[in-house]
């Protein structure tokens, strides 16, 4: 087991390597030509000029004034002075939200600390425990955890009630949260500005009809049951393919751009490149004349895809997104059934614009339960599969082991200070790798599974991404250690014993949870600041592709929060601490530490970096509350297990009512707060109407929505116009092209409306 030793050392390396990344970011940051990397926000929003314009050669690379260097670390206390409704205005709630989650964990931990180190630490470490266990590798770091207090012991009655006092201050805080941003969601709605989305619902399911087109039946559905607030509609194009040659004349074009900036510089010779993938073999060619081949290729097969999705009706997907002239008139039709059968016509609140996967709309809505069986069986079977690099992982820790199967290692290993890099930090940082293309298959595996909204697929991969973090980081590090730490006793042992090991083993794996927040979260934010990536590539576009101050700015990526990753990951340190608060607090200020430099760090980063992709209102925010929730039922659940092994299971049955209560908790919290996360009120929908009308009574909403929900490939064509309906404001009756009115049941299914006719003192047809 790793010692204090161990954990100092790793715990130098990783303070070391985030003062690293800390002081090397304070430097680049203060440097003219850096400016765009580490502001780019400010530039986006057209409040920051650059500071490499009318200065000398020099400063406009290096900043030569001294006094900045000597203030390098006045961004920690800038990122903390702007008040939290400035930035929901400056950055969105959605990041503000985000930001909470770490101040969340600093409510509920740093008093849980300071009790466990009060309580719990003394009763532990005079438990005298672990010395009299024989053939059993522990250190003074595991003498804090419970395996050091004797079985049967009147000391667990302390543990019992921490337990019960963590359930209740975690339940306090967590219900105290989900109040405060539900209020903070319904006063960002109540403000926010008008939007496309408020205003549109997404209609999937269309019914085919034999003599209308999807185009025509929509009209006519939403004329007919929305007459007094239905406005126009746009029908959902399959433009994949287009987009795909769009994107690929992109790729071109830029690389057209770098060759000719280079032709530009050197106009004695020009470029050359090689025809094959990425101009690394092939014919060597003129790269000028070649590129520009390829772009007038691409633009070709552009325009025959166009006119081909202009006059293809199977290129119309039954699907639609619909627009009404009131947030009220939308409100009812998104959170109504629109027709008897519930598998058609299925309406929901439209993504704003910008947070459409315009992919997904192209798939027909019979695949998508089949998808996301598929992607379940896949998602379990990966799972499984990444058990065997955890288990190799988990193995580093233990020095016996390796000598046993490398024995050509022995001399290097038994060195004082290889030993501790092995124990203390090559175990976290190698799990880290395996983690690192993770996130990667979990987005593709949710874009399979069919969802239409680009926040919708990071809450489907962080859900995912936290359940594999609770099964192999957390379940497989803990069960395949204490197996490779502890086989030996295992065999030595009668088959009754084992438990009473296993109970002993699995606190000692607080030392591992330590090594891996150090390298996980200590220095993984300090890199998160320092932006290399960006950085090179900026600089890297600033060389060869920039011409114009316009190129300058499109240069820039400013990145965004990924909540795909990023949630679980914090979820994950929720669970580390709320398991190990009452079985080996040793653990808790690591977890205090990350919360408090996160919380710094990201603060900084969606004030100054970060342009997110979309703003949802925060509505991940409910799937954050239940996860957290999990994390508390697991730490009871292993709390109960680890004390039936220290014969005090007669008494552990007082700890049966914490699940049970904490999960009605969970389902109080959903009733109460839950629908402010997915439905929108009709008060506060008439209340924004009302005064909408009052403060722009001669508001276009066509106008406003005509280019809204148009796919970005087919933007600036006549094509890409929504249908707005204009004959049904003056005519009584609602057109159809169906030449058959008898009431069949198919035509009731598909249509829901079967005839027409007027209405005395009332412009807008009916059902009969």
């Amino acid at each position: 087991m790793a010692s204090v030793q161990d954990i100092g050392l790793s715990a130098a390396i990783n303070l070391l390597s985030a003062f690293a990344f800390l002081f090397a970011f304070a430097m680049l940051r203060l440097q003219p030509v850096n400016d765009r990397v580490y502001f780019p926000k400010w530039y986006l929003k057209g409040i920051r000029g650059s500071p490499t314009r009318s200065r000398g050669i020099m400063t406009r690379f290096v900043n030569l004034d001294w006094t900045t260097y000597v203030k390098f670390l006045n961004w920690m206390p800038a990122a903390l002075q702007m008040p939290e409704p400035e930035l929901i205005e400056h950055a969105g709630l959605d990041s503000a939200v985000y930001i909470r989650i770490y101040l969340l964990g600093l409510k509920m931990f740093v008093p849980i600390t300071l009790l466990a180190f009060g309580v719990l630490v003394p009763v532990n470490w005079t438990g005298e425990t672990l010395e009299n266990i024989d053939d059993l590798t522990f250190s003074n770091v595991d003498k804090l955890s419970i395996s050091n207090v004797p079985p049967g012991s009147p000391r667990f009655w302390a543990h019992i009630t921490m337990t019960y006092v963590i359930t209740f201050w975690t339940c306090h805080i967590l219900y105290m949260e989900y109040k405060a941003v539900a209020n903070m969601r319904l006063r960002h709605l109540a403000a926010e500005s008008r939007r496309p989305d408020q205003l549109t619902v997404l209609v999937r399911n269309v019914p085919p009809d034999p003599d209308e087109s999807v185009n025509e039946h929509v009209e006519h559905f939403f004329c007919v049951n929305h007459p007094d607030h239905y406005l126009c509609h746009q029908v959902v194009y399959n433009a994949n393919d287009l987009a795909k040659l769009v994107a690929q004349r992109k790729a071109m074009q830029n690389w057209l751009t770098y060759y000719e900036n280079k032709f530009e510089r050197k106009p004695s010779s020009r470029p050359t490149t090689k025809t094959g993938y990425g101009g690394f073999w092939g014919t060597t060619v003129d790269a000028i004349d070649f590129y520009t081949s390829k772009m007038d290729i691409l633009a070709e097969q552009e325009a025959v895809e166009r006119e081909k999705i202009m006059n293809d009706p199977k290129a119309i997907m039954p699907a639609a997104f619909v627009s009404f002239r009131s947030r009220w008139g939308t409100a009812v039709c998104a959170q109504t059934q629109q027709c008897h059968n519930p598998t058609i016509w299925l309406t929901e609140w439209a993504p704003e614009p910008r947070d459409v996967f315009w992919d997904n709309l192209a798939i027909p809505y019979v695949e998508l339960s089949i998808r996301r069986l598929l992607t379940t069986v896949a998602l379990f079977f990966l799972i499984f599969c990444f058990m065997i690099p955890i288990a190799f992982v988990q193995s580093l820790a233990n020095l016996e082991g390796i000598q046993k199967v490398l024995p050509f290692l022995k001399p290097v290993i038994e060195m004082k200070t290889v030993k501790s890099v092995i124990q203390g930090f090559l175990p976290g940082i190698a799990l880290k790798i395996f983690l690192i293309i993770l996130p990667t298959i979990l987005m593709t595996m949710s874009q399979i599974e069919g969802y239409t909204s680009l926040s919708y697929l990071d809450r489907r991969s962080a859900e995912k991404y936290f359940w594999f973090i609770i099964v192999n980081v957390f379940l497989g590090s803990i069960i395949t250690g204490t197996a490779f730490q502890q086989l030996k006793s295992f065999l030595e042992q009668p088959p009754t014993e084992i438990p009473k090991t296993v109970g002993v083993s699995i606190p000692m794996k607080a030392t591992f949870f330590i090594t891996y927040i150090m390298v996980d979260g200590w220095a993984g934010i300090a890199a998160e600041i320092l932006r290399v990536v960006p950085l090179v590539i900026f600089h890297l576009k600033n060389t060869f592709l920039v011409k114009t101050e316009q190129d300058r700015q499109q240069a820039m990526d400013p990145g965004h929060l990924d909540f795909a990753t990023s949630e679980p990951r914090i979820q994950f340190y929720f669970l580390l601490g709320l398991v190990y608060a009452a079985v080996a607090p040793i653990l808790l200020p690591f977890i205090i530490v990350f919360f408090a430099f996160a919380y710094v760090v990201f603060r900084h980063q969606v004030i100054n970096v970060y342009d997110q992709k979309y703003e949802s209102g925060a509505r991940y925010w409910p799937d954050v509350h239940r996860r957290l929730i999990i994390c508390l039922i697991i730490s009871q659940l292993l709390m109960m297990g680890l004390l039936s092994t220290k014969k005090f299971a007669k008494v552990t049955a007082l700890l049966l009512p914490q699940p049970i209560l904490t999960f009605w908790f969970y389902r109080y919290c959903a009733g109460r707060f839950e629908s402010a996360f997915s439905k929108f009120p009709l008060q506060e929908a008439m209340v924004k109407d009302t005064l909408e009308k009052a403060t722009e009574p001669n508001l276009n909403l066509k106008e406003y929505l005509k280019d809204a929900y148009v796919h970005p490939v087919f933007k600036g064509n006549d094509f890409d116009r929504p249908r707005v309906v204009d004959e049904e404001e003056s005519n009584p009756l609602v057109r159809t092209k169906r030449t058959s009115q008898g009431t069949t049941r198919y035509n009731s299914e598909a249509s829901s409306s079967a005839t027409t006719t007027p209405v005395a003192n009332n412009d807008s047809p009916r059902l009969m």
